[in-house]
């Protein structure tokens, strides 16, 4: 997978308020790769617990031992795995903010946001959900894979309510709990209404 992103990838300069890309880690060793590569496609074929040390073993015709002399574990490769999704994730969800088309940037971003996680469901919810250890990203990562959304919003609150709602309804669209006949498109347009005006309110005293 291709990480590098540039202002040039998107479109030319930085918006205002938006992060140029972290400096990515240097090319990970061939066998390093390959685990990782193979780990994110059993994962997207046939979800979290095809992830064990034994079937990424197994998938490159070697015994499971001779990955710990890489990985101190399944969660060093989960870790691998997670850092390459919230590079692809940041890099659509930029590029969302220098093309947005006719409905605008903040539309455009949800729209991203929740194409990929309905295309890539697995590696979404990986790279989403549960604790994360963020001694193991590249420094500025998450960061600038999170920046998108602050851009559109220009105010930090907003922008985390802004992600919450976005997660919060891919993963309701993936579990199949908005009801039958639910106009989705629709309730994501009303999703950007609700943030495309108005400042944060104040803290009530």
């Amino acid at each position: 997978m291709a990480v590098e992103t540039t202002a040039a990838d998107v479109g030319g300069g930085l918006l205002p308020g938006e992060l140029a890309p972290p400096a990515p880690r240097p090319d990970r060793p061939r066998r390093v790769a390959e685990t990782v590569a193979v780990a994110r496609r059993l994962l997207e074929d046939e979800g979290p617990g095809a992830l064990t040390m034994r079937r990424l073993a197994d998938e490159q015709g070697i015994r499971a031992p001779s990955l710990y002399k890489h990985f101190a574990g399944k969660a060093a490769v989960e870790s691998a795995v997670i850092e390459d999704a919230l590079f692809a994730l940041g890099r659509v969800t930029h590029e969302a903010l220098h093309q947005p088309g006719p409905d605008g940037p903040l539309l455009s971003l949800l729209t991203t946001c929740r194409s990929e996680g309905l295309a890539h469901p697995n590696l979404y919810r990986l790279a989403t959900s549960g604790p994360l250890d963020r001694t193991t990203l590249t420094p500025g990562l998450e960061e600038w894979a999170g920046n998108p959304w602050f851009v559109v919003t220009g105010d930090p609150a907003r922008a985390q309510a802004l992600w919450s709602l976005a997660h919060g309804m891919v993963i309701l669209e993936l579990d199949r709990r908005y009801p039958p006949g639910s106009d989705l498109d629709g309730t994501w347009r009303a999703g950007a209404a609700a943030f495309a005006t108005g400042p944060v309110p104040p803290p009530r005293s």
